[in-house]
């Protein structure tokens, strides 16, 4: 908060450059000074009811006052000076102003308990940006590298791009990378959320902090220790918690006139009972200072940041990234929520859902034959046989005389026989009477077909689908149970559109867009719904991403991309992690509004409650500022365990 903001609060919360919350004095020393004060104000108090010497228990709560006191004291003058009015100024205020009223011990009580509650507040807040400080930790600080055929064990500072890490069972693995030699299960929990551990093989990218369960691994190093995913996790976290929320905003914009108001009316109750009814200045002088204390917004100002940055902390853990608190004030209020299809509704790799064979050949038979074909290309259509066909033990076949004939299709002899396997054109003639039908269904459900056949007719048909993600139904079955509109914008065809929008129940989809197209469709959306979020996988959706109310990438673990435009990034490919998000920023406003409802209520009651002597300056502190501020910081730091649904 700059210093011409006007405002009150001056805890670490609000002011991380406040000089009283930066002394270097160390956790300990305060641990010290708490509890030096604390026997010399309860002795001096003990004292005033046991010695006939007044001076005796007056030293006993001086003592106390300024061993605890001193730093808010010079703070308060240092900000006095500016013209500061902040919580310093009125805490130093209401504390001298007690001992020159006779109050002495209320005004060491009032210094005492202050620096309680700021310690307090300080352990509070910690413990909301620990779980972020400790994903630092997981990474090792030393890597096993090998260098001309020697192992070497150096810092992992010293480790450049390009060379070879090794990683053994039981190991962390020291930096972001790709596997170059072995197989093992690496636990990427602290990254990703992941509950179970993730097989890792040659080519497969690791990442810093996670762990290498059982195997060796051999990993070429692809980025520095300060570029890791988990090094960008923490100073994005960070980044995050330091934005302040449009509830925030307007806090601070209210603060700007509330400060001012609430000294002119201080001083009224001074000056103003005195001159009309004749009351003592002394007891005047007294609710005044009652007044500033409680007056001071500290508890409502601290009622937004602390929530924010504990539902930023929580969704860390879940492995979802959030770049701003706003993002996370805002995404329960999207009345339509757009999503990319490929990577992100589906798994963006097709998978054989259908075999059927013809004339005599049963589908091991077409799988074999496409198979032994398909084991010559790299298209990601064979991917998808070849996995398919060894998933059911069928051995792959010898290949010769092998022809690929781009935008058709594969031919070559298998067990001496010439076959064929591609689309409708790399067969001559090709007799549509028995296949036609199930071709026609299979590509009305939206499927891609192979055809696989001899050279005057058609053995068999392979369909191949990108698979739907297992939690995209019940998500988006959430989102429109809660009225949210639910809507695809794809590059695919319509047919395959048509068939994934209907598996899934979207209210809308469009089909066979460019980058730019999407982005008009996302603005026709919010010109209809107003606030829309945009799902998608990073890449070719990051102008919509940009475009959208929010924006929330998929896969953030590989995509440069998706971390640098979007404002929510999904570590992992669960697209119920939306849904979390959704109950997560609706459980901090919940928590928002209670502290915000509690600080008003306390501090209306206790402000009517001092204008007729009820309250003392001790209790305006230790209750009515400190003790509510703490209440309100305990009851934020409940939603840093909010955890996903068990419906997820």
């Amino acid at each position: 908060m700059s210093e011409g903001s006007g405002h009150l609060c001056s805890c670490r919360a609000c002011q991380t450059a406040d000089p009283v919350r930066d002394a270097p004095s160390g956790r300990r020393a305060d641990i010290a000074i708490i509890a030096s004060s604390g026997a010399l104000l309860a002795a001096g108090l003990i004292a005033r009811y046991l010695t006939p010497y007044p001076v005796f228990w007056e030293v006993l709560i001086l003592a106390a006052a300024i061993l605890s006191g001193h730093r808010i004291l010079m703070s308060g003058f240092a900000s006095l000076l500016r013209l500061r009015f902040d919580m310093s100024v009125l805490i130093s205020i209401a504390a001298i102003g007690a001992f020159f009223v006779g109050h002495g011990e209320e005004g060491a009580a009032v210094l005492f308990l202050y620096f309680v509650a700021v310690f307090l507040e300080d352990s509070a807040v910690r413990r909301a940006h620990r779980s972020i400080g400790s994903l630092l930790e997981l990474a090792p600080d030393t890597a096993a590298v090998r260098r001309g055929g020697v192992e070497e064990i150096v810092h992992v500072h010293a480790v450049s791009v390009g060379e070879t890490v090794l990683v053994r069972p039981g190991d962390r693995i020291p930096l972001d990378g790709r596997v170059t030699s072995g197989i093992s299960s690496v636990n990427q929990a602290p990254i990703t959320g992941e509950s179970m551990p993730v097989t890792k093989r040659p080519g497969d990218e690791v990442y810093a902090g996670t762990h290498n369960e059982e195997g060796y691994l051999e990993v070429r190093v692809e980025k520095r220790d300060t570029e890791s995913m988990i090094a960008r996790i923490a100073a994005l976290v960070e980044e995050a918690q330091s934005r302040r929320s449009k509830t925030e905003a307007f806090i601070d914009r209210f603060s700007r006139h509330y400060t001012p108001a609430v000294i002119f009316l201080a001083f009224a109750i001074m000056a103003l009972p005195p001159l009309l009814f004749g009351l003592p200045l002394a007891d005047s002088f007294y609710r005044a200072l009652i007044l500033l204390v409680i007056a001071c917004p500290c508890a409502l100002a601290l009622s937004t940041p602390v929530s924010m940055i504990s539902g930023i902390t929580s969704a860390a853990r879940s492995g979802v990234l959030i770049k701003g608190r706003d993002y996370l004030e805002s995404v329960a209020e999207a009345k339509a929520v757009v999503f990319d299809k490929t990577g992100t509704l589906t798994a963006g790799r097709p998978e054989v859902t259908d075999v059927v064979g013809y004339a005599g050949f049963d589908e091991a038979d077409i799988l074999g034959i496409a198979a032994a074909l398909e084991s010559r290309s790299g298209h990601p259509i064979a991917e998808a046989i070849l996995r398919h066909a060894a998933l059911r033990g069928i051995e792959r076949q010898e290949v010769s005389e092998f022809v690929s004939i781009p935008g058709m299709g594969l031919r070559g002899r298998v067990g001496g026989i010439l076959y064929l396997v591609g689309n409708r054109r790399i067969f001559a003639a090709p007799d549509a009477d028995i296949w036609q039908a199930a071709y026609d269904r299979f590509e009305d459900e939206g499927k891609t077909v192979i055809l696989v056949g001899s050279e005057d007719r058609i053995l068999g048909l392979i369909a191949l689908m990108d698979a739907v993600k297992e939690d995209a139904q019940p998500t988006i079955a959430y989102l429109r149970s809660r009225g949210v509109r639910t809507v695809m914008l794809t590059g695919d065809n319509g047919r395959v559109a048509a068939a994934t929008a209907a598996r899934l129940g979207l209210d809308e989809y469009h089909a066979g867009l460019l980058p730019e197209e999407k982005v008009q469709a996302v603005e026709r959306l919010m010109a209809q719904n107003g606030h829309v979020t945009m799902v998608g996988d990073g890449v070719n959706d990051a102008p919509a991403l940009a475009r959208a109310s929010v924006g929330i990438a998929m896969g953030g673990i590989g995509s440069d991309t998706a971390v640098g435009t979007a404002d929510i990034v999904l570590m992992d490919d669960r697209i119920s992690q939306v849904r979390h998000l959704i109950e997560l920023s609706e459980r901090t406003m919940a928590v928002v509004k209670q502290n915000v409802a509690l600080s008003i209520i306390v501090k209306t009651s206790f402000a009517a409650l001092a204008f007729p002597g009820f309250v003392t300056l001790w209790m305006a502190v230790a209750i009515g500022d400190m003790g509510l501020s703490f209440a309100v910081i305990a009851n934020a730091l409940r939603i840093a365990r909010t955890s996903p649904s068990a419906g997820e």
